[in-house]
C-alpha cells in the first residue's frame, strides 16, 4: 500500500469507529455512579464472589495510628502509595463462596451503620451480583470488630441472613462474651463489647462456635491468626489443585501492613502477635503463590503476595470477564 492507500483506509476506519458528537454528549450525560461492586472467580469447582461494602474516608492519618512509626513515616507511606494524602480510604470487602451445600458468607460488613456515607453498600452490590441474603445458609465470622459483624443485623437489629447458621471463633467468643473482660475494658472498648452482644443476640441458637483447623464450609478450614484480636481466624479454601486464603484482618490497608509488616496499627489488640501472624501467613502465601482476599484491600480485593526487600506487595489478580 502506498501512502494514499494507507490514508484512505485510515480515514474509512475512523469513520466507522469514531462516535458522532451527539453520541459523545449522550455518554457524557450518564450518571456519575460507579458500576456495581462485585467480582467473581473460580477456586477449582467453587465460585468465589467478592462484594464491596464501600469504604470509610480517613481525612488524615491520626497521630499514634501506627504505634511504632512517626507521622513523617506514615505520611511517606501514603505518598508512596500514590494517594493524595494526608489521609486514606479504608475499604471493606466480603467474600461469598458458592459450595455444593449452599452459599457461605465470610463476615458481613458494616451494615451501613458506622457513620460513613460511603459504607454499607453490601445489600446493593449483593443484589447486583444475584446473591440473596435469604440464600446464605452459613455466615462464618473471622473476628468481632464492628466492621465485620454489624452487617449481621439491621439498624433495628433484625436479622439480615434469616436462614443462616452463624459460625464464630471459639476464642473470640470466649473473650468478647466474658463479662469480666468487658468490665475491665477501657471506656473506648465498651461500645465494641455491647455491639457483639447486640448483633449475635437475634440469632440465638443459630450461633455455633468453631476451633482452629475446623472445616467451616466445604473445602474450607479455619486458620488460627490471632493477634489482631484474641481469636482472629483466616480461612484456607481448597478445591482440586487450586487454593485461596481469605485473610481477614491480618493486614490493614496494604499501604500500612504489606509494605511495612512490622508496623503496629492501633487496631491490633496484641501487636506483637499480630506481626508474627502477619509475617507467617504472608510468607506462606508468597512462597506457595496462593491467591488471597484481603478484607481491607482495594476492590476487587484479591491477588497475590510478593516478597520485597523489606516487606511485601500486593500483585492484583488479572481482571477477567470470564468466570
Amino acid at each position: 500500500m502506498n501512502r494514499r492507500d494507507i490514508f484512505t483506509a485510515g480515514a474509512a476506519l475512523a469513520g466507522t469507529t469514531m462516535l458522532a458528537p451527539s453520541a459523545v454528549q449522550a455518554q457524557g450525560s450518564a450518571t456519575a455512579a460507579q458500576a456495581p461492586g462485585f467480582y467473581r472467580f473460580k477456586v477449582g469447582t467453587l465460585t468465589a464472589t467478592v462484594v464491596h461494602d464501600g469504604f470509610v474516608r480517613v481525612p488524615a492519618v491520626p497521630p499514634g495510628f501506627v504505634r511504632n512509626a512517626t507521622p513523617e513515616q506514615t505520611a511517606a507511606a501514603v505518598r508512596d502509595a500514590f494517594l493524595p494524602g494526608p489521609g486514606y480510604d479504608n475499604f471493606f470487602s466480603i467474600t461469598f463462596l458458592e459450595t455444593p451445600s449452599g452459599l457461605v458468607a465470610f463476615d458481613t460488613g458494616t451494615g451501613g451503620q458506622l457513620g460513613s456515607p460511603n459504607a454499607g453498600q453490601i445489600a446493593t452490590n449483593m443484589r447486583a451480583a444475584g446473591l440473596d441474603a435469604a440464600a446464605v445458609n452459613r455466615v462464618v465470622i473471622s473476628h468481632f470488630h464492628g466492621d465485620h459483624i454489624t452487617g449481621l443485623t439491621t439498624a433495628e437489629n433484625a436479622v439480615v441472613f434469616p436462614n443462616a447458621q452463624v459460625l464464630v471463633p471459639e476464642p473470640e467468643w470466649a473473650f468478647w462474651m466474658d463479662d469480666g473482660q468487658m468490665s475491665r475494658a477501657p471506656q473506648a472498648m465498651q461500645g465494641a463489647f455491647a455491639n457483639v452482644r447486640r448483633r449475635f443476640g437475634p440469632y440465638g441458637a443459630k450461633v455455633e462456635r468453631y476451633a482452629a483447623g475446623a472445616e467451616v464450609a466445604p473445602g474450607t478450614r479455619a486458620i488460627a491468626t490471632h493477634g489482631h484480636t484474641p481469636g482472629h481466624m483466616s480461612f484456607a479454601v481448597a478445591s482440586g489443585s487450586e487454593s485461596l486464603i481469605i485473610l481477614g484482618d491480618i493486614t490493614a490497608n496494604p499501604l500500612f501492613n504489606l509494605a511495612n509488616p512490622g508496623w503496629h496499627v492501633v487496631f491490633d489488640m496484641d501487636p506483637n502477635a499480630a506481626e508474627a501472624t502477619r509475617r507467617r501467613i504472608l510468607d506462606q502465601a508468597a512462597t506457595d503463590r496462593t491467591r488471597c482476599v484481603g478484607y481491607h484491600f482495594p476492590f476487587p480485593a484479591n491477588g497475590y503476595i510478593a516478597k520485597t526487600a523489606d516487606g511485601y506487595r500486593l500483585v492484583p489478580a488479572i481482571w477477567s470477564s470470564a468466570v
